[in-house]
């Protein structure tokens, strides 16, 4: 059996409480018209149109202002008046048309054949002008005006689900924000096991291996030694798995937030009384430094003993501190391992494995705006940090690159983009909400705009039209004090100051007095309603008959006009 999609008990009720009521403005509509209403045609057929149309709209909204619009060019064959109660229906669906398409091009599109239709309808009926100024009036407002309201219910709608949208992602890159920032506090731990721990123990290895060559030791003591000094080899090789484990590759600056405590005087120190031979020279006045200025010439002088401790054991090493004007400059040389001691070196830790160690201090100082530089250097090694006293951050490190890009938005990636013209990246969030705010600004401009350039298109002409309809009126009283036989220049205070011009075909047809010209004038001022038309005959500027034409086509032929009296 085939699955069918019921719609939530929600929209149906909806639907059926917008049934009920363009229903009861049908049935109002249709009670007002009295005798004349047609039950068939004036009253179940709106039901049904109604019945289909309401739930069509959620799917077809065009289709169903087209169904209801067929009403409304229904009423242009009504001969008494065009005007009907389904006027509403048609403003109530063409408003859910701009409610529910957020396009505009197809909905005007529907909207403009609508108004070809109601044309077209007026223009094959030939219908008065009544019913062409009902055409050009009433039913594009009905159409139009509810379509732009829908238009702007539908713009501020959207500003408040996108606002929504924006609050959620925002909980969302706070949670990303607090996610980095553990990552980065886990880089932060492996860089100082890394630079604290990973050089304790390579000088506790060679301070360990030195005891192992000792003459004083038996055979027993130096199997221990290397017991023990092989345990302290799989601690570092442990310790550096764990590093991997935690440090993160992009991560943030290493280390920036632990406090260092000691100076690169006591580092050296506990090197030299490890037994690593170093040599160090400061030349300068000491400056005031930045505590991370500082931090980042101890990390470099430490990295590069736990080298030249790992790589060049019993090597001499040089350490060189120059302070200038603006910045310091770090050089840290070691020589190459004497001839008989490379296995030691062999043996002795690896915590520098997978270069992490020179890579980590290069992003430090690279962070700090300074520049580091490493190599072979007279058969040894050489590492020279050049540190500014003030920490300036370039805009091509990768800190700043980090910052340039922020936390994807909402799932997306590329959540910023380069403002044009400059370089200062705008949150996908700003530029998604400028977007749907500028589009809710222009649905409320055309939702003022768009009444006024139609009013400017249709008032003059409907205006023109009235003003036609109401000095061509001739009241009843006065027509009944025209008398016959009395010339113009007499009956011109009773005239109105103008004739009707758009008598239907079956007034112009009436038979007439030869010799005689025909002019009407409208008995009523109701504009929207055809009223009797009054018929005066003249025979030069002597009025010969008067009579009244039927505001509809009369069933049987006019009796001809009566002659004057004394024709």
């Amino acid at each position: 059996m085939p699955y069918v999609h019921m719609p939530p008990v929600r929209l149906v009720c909806g639907d059926l409480a917008l049934w009920v009521v363009l229903a009861a403005a049908t049935g109002y509509g249709f009670r007002d018209a009295g005798a004349a209403a047609s039950p068939l045609q004036d009253l179940c057929l709106p039901l049904v149109v109604l019945a289909v149309a309401v739930p069509l709209s959620r799917r077809r909204p065009g289709t169903a202002v087209v169904l209801v619009n067929g009403l409304c060019a229904l009423g242009m064959a009504d001969p008494a008046t065009p005007a009907n109660s389904h006027v509403l229906s048609l403003a109530a669906l063409s408003c859910l048309l701009g409610a529910r398409v957020a396009a505009a091009r197809s909905p005007l599109l529907v909207l403009a054949g609508c108004l070809v239709v109601d044309l077209t309808t007026c223009a094959v009926l030939r219908t008065q002008a009544v019913w062409w100024f009902y055409a050009l009036t009433v039913l594009p407002a009905a159409l139009l005006l509810p379509w732009l309201a829908g238009r702007h219910w539908h713009g501020r709608r959207e500003l408040v689900r996108e606002g929504w949208r924006l609050a959620r992602s925002l909980e969302e890159r706070q949670h990303l924000v607090a996610e980095r920032a553990r990552l980065t506090e886990r880089a932060d731990i492996a860089a100082d096991m890394h630079d604290s721990l990973g050089h304790v123990l390579s000088l506790v290895a060679l301070r360990t291996g030195a005891l192992e060559l000792s003459p004083d030791l038996t055979d027993r003591d130096r199997t221990d030694l290397a017991e023990l000094r092989g345990t302290i080899a799989d601690a570092v090789e442990q310790l550096r798995e764990t590093v991997a484990v935690l440090h993160d590759p992009a991560g943030a600056e290493p280390g920036a937030g632990l406090p260092v405590t000691d100076t690169v005087e006591d580092l050296l120190g506990r090197a030299v009384a490890s037994g690593v031979p170093v040599r160090w020279q400061q030349h300068g006045a000491m400056p005031v430094l930045s505590p991370l200025v500082q931090r980042g010439m101890y990390r470099t002088v430490q990295e590069a003993l736990t080298n030249a401790v790992k790589h060049a054991p019993d090597g001499e090493v040089h350490v060189r501190i120059s302070h200038e004007a603006d910045r310091t400059r770090v050089s840290v040389v070691n020589a190459a391992p004497p001839a008989d001691r490379p296995a030691l070196a062999a043996e002795g830790p690896t915590i520098g494995t997978g270069g992490r160690g020179l890579t980590g201090l290069r992003e430090r100082v690279t962070v700090l705006g300074g520049s580091l530089r490493s190599g072979p250097y007279q058969g040894g090694f050489r590492v020279t940090a050049v540190l500014p006293h003030q920490v300036a951050t370039c805009p091509g490190t990768p800190t700043s690159r980090r910052e340039a890009a922020p936390a994807p938005l909402g799932g997306h990636a590329g959540a910023a983009r380069p403002a044009p013209g400059t370089g200062t990246a705008v949150p996908e969030s700003v530029t998604r909400l400028a977007s749907v705010r500028n589009a809710a600004r222009r649905r409320s401009v055309a939702a003022f705009a768009a009444p006024g350039v139609a009013a400017a298109f249709f008032v003059p002409a409907a205006v023109y039209l009235a003003w036609q309809l109401t000095t061509s009126v001739l009241p009843p009283s006065r027509f009944d004090e025209l008398t016959t036989g009395r010339p113009r220049t007499e009956l011109a205070p009773l005239l109105p100051d103008h004739t009707y011009p758009y008598p239907p075909d079956h007034a112009r047809s009436a038979p007439q007095p030869p010799g005689t010209r025909c002019e009407f004038y409208r008995s009523g001022r109701d504009l929207l309603t055809e009223v009797d038309l009054y018929r005066l005959c003249w025979s030069g500027n002597t009025l010969t008959t008067k009579d009244t034409v039927p505001a509809s086509r009369p069933t049987v032929p006019m009796p001809p006009s009566v002659p004057s009296k004394g024709s």
